[in-house]
């Protein structure tokens, strides 16, 4: 395996799908070494509702943090990997924009981390399903991908009604908006009928990244419609919008020079340009 590794890096010449730096073991996956090592999980204590790390002395009984204890936290508990910042996020989008598949068993493995007894009380995971134009234009949907690998039962209980564009640049209010209706009850899951695989079961919700949760609870709504006895929703990455994260290795690369522009024409007294020299 070393001399494969040693004759890819030089004919090959792979580079890490974080750090953009070559692999030294491109036979081990995408992403090198140095990278996973930088990733981090949310420092326990984590919130038992919105999943972010808690500061310390900032937690009672009840396992909350201040903002969930003054506002009761999203209805649907979450808990991720990790932040969605610098490694992390660059290594989900070369999962999810770059077709890199095989990034989805370490991602897993992190989550099933972060998971934890969430993983022992589920009965199924249910991905977050992807409208089909999307499924057929990505050849993958990285929610499934995922709940492969973390070793419950995985149901495809949900499906996309419609297409709703990209939500990266909304506000959650917007988002909200955009996916009122968007997500239904599948049909059938396997042999069955989708509502009977989650009728009275404990139900892990599976996603990439949970922004602004938007999306968890318009799915969860549905399973809890169609009769299931908890939600939760485990990611492999949480964006933390007040929590101040480093750049990735990609960002921490110096910005390209960038040319000056030529100075404009001179302004003649009477509003026109002079004519540029032969």
């Amino acid at each position: 395996m070393r001399a494969l590794d040693a004759i890819l890096a030089v004919v090959w010449a792979p580079r890490c799908a974080a750090c953009d730096d070559p692999l030294d073991a491109p036979t081990r996956g995408a992403v090198c070494g140095a990278c996973w090592h930088r990733l981090p999980a949310i420092a326990a204590p984590v919130c038992d509702r919105c999943g972010v790390a808690v500061a310390a002395g900032d937690t009672r009984a009840d396992s909350r943090c201040t903002n969930c204890r003054r506002t009761g936290g999203p209805p649907t508990a979450r808990r991720a990997a990790g932040v969605h910042a610098g490694t992390l996020r660059a290594i989900v989008h070369a999962f999810k924009y770059d077709g890199r598949r095989s990034l989805a068993r370490p991602l897993a493995q992190r989550m099933q981390d972060a998971g934890g007894d969430w993983l022992h009380d589920a009965d199924v995971a249910v991905p977050v399903p992807l409208h089909a134009y999307r499924r057929w234009r990505r050849g993958f949907n990285q929610a499934a991908d995922l709940a492969a690998h973390l070793g419950v039962p995985v149901v495809h209980a949900l499906r996309r009604t419609r297409h709703t564009g990209r939500q990266v640049e909304l506000s959650r209010a917007a988002r909200l908006e955009a996916l009122g209706g968007a997500f239904a009850l599948a049909r059938r899951s396997g042999r069955r009928p989708a509502g009977a695989a989650v009728r009275g079961r404990s139900v892990l919700l599976v996603d990439d990244v949970i922004t602004t949760g938007a999306t968890v609870e318009a799915c969860a709504a549905v399973l809890r419609s169609a009769g299931a006895r908890q939600v939760r929703a485990l990611s492999a990455a949480l964006a933390v919008a007040a929590q101040s994260q480093p750049p990735s290795p990609r960002q921490r690369r110096p910005a390209p020079v960038r040319r000056r522009c030529a100075p404009s024409p001179a302004r003649r007294p009477d509003g026109g340009s002079s004519p540029e020299p032969a």
